[in-house]
């Protein structure tokens, strides 16, 4: 995965409690096996009017012309709840956001972004919803950075927050290692143990 190290991107605004995995991305879209093309069908019963995805819901926060290219979201507490799919972070990162802040996230959701090198900020709701007032105030100015080197997260009018990130995970996230990543990191002791097994113990059996 590629490294995180700062992005600045579009905001958009979704501030409900309690979204949940489903949907994140509703259980009859969860038929691939990669991580690709899940994105379309992202909050599919909220973006669309129909089950096909042919109508756009006009009404909703992600289709509105000014999140267009969005890649950081602003959320409510306890973002990513329910079941534990991996699917909910992939279709995320595949629509294209980068970073996800929220006051709180269910703990599996939470691990699953930084497995595949997306953010999962924790602010407070009160901060969170600064930083949303700034951007509806001015949608042309909707602009956020979100550092991993430095911890924080600055608004459109340059006003900065601290957030917390484990320091294993900000390792890995900076340095872009997922689970292969990281055994990578070993690969020279792994080579000098696999050299050091006698030729008869990888022998085939017969």
């Amino acid at each position: 995965m590629q490294p995180f190290i700062k992005h600045q991107g579009v905001t958009a605004t979704l501030l409900h409690a309690n979204i949940d995995t489903d949907q994140i991305i509703p259980k009859q879209f969860l038929s691939k096996v990669d991580r690709e093309g899940f994105g379309v069908h992202l909050f599919h019963d909220w973006r669309y009017l129909d089950e096909a995805g042919e109508q756009p819901n006009p009404e909703f926060a992600l289709n509105q012309p000014e999140v267009k290219g969005a890649s950081i979201l602003l959320a409510g507490e306890n973002f990513g709840c329910g079941s534990s799919r991996e699917h909910a972070p992939w279709a995320l990162n595949d629509f294209g956001f980068k970073a996800i802040i929220a006051p709180s996230f269910a703990d599996i959701f939470y691990n699953n972004s930084i497995n595949i090198g997306m953010v999962p900020v924790k602010l407070s709701i009160e901060d969170i919803n600064a930083i949303a007032a700034e951007v509806a105030a001015d949608p042309q100015a909707q602009q956020v950075i979100v550092d991993l080197e430095a911890m924080t997260v600055t608004s459109p009018s340059g006003k900065q927050y601290s957030f917390p990130l484990a320091q294993e995970a900000r390792h890995n996230l900076l340095n872009g290692l997922d689970a292969i990543g990281l055994t990578l990191e070993n690969r020279e002791a792994i080579d000098a143990y696999e050299a050091s097994i006698p030729a008869w113990r990888g022998a085939p059996q017969g």
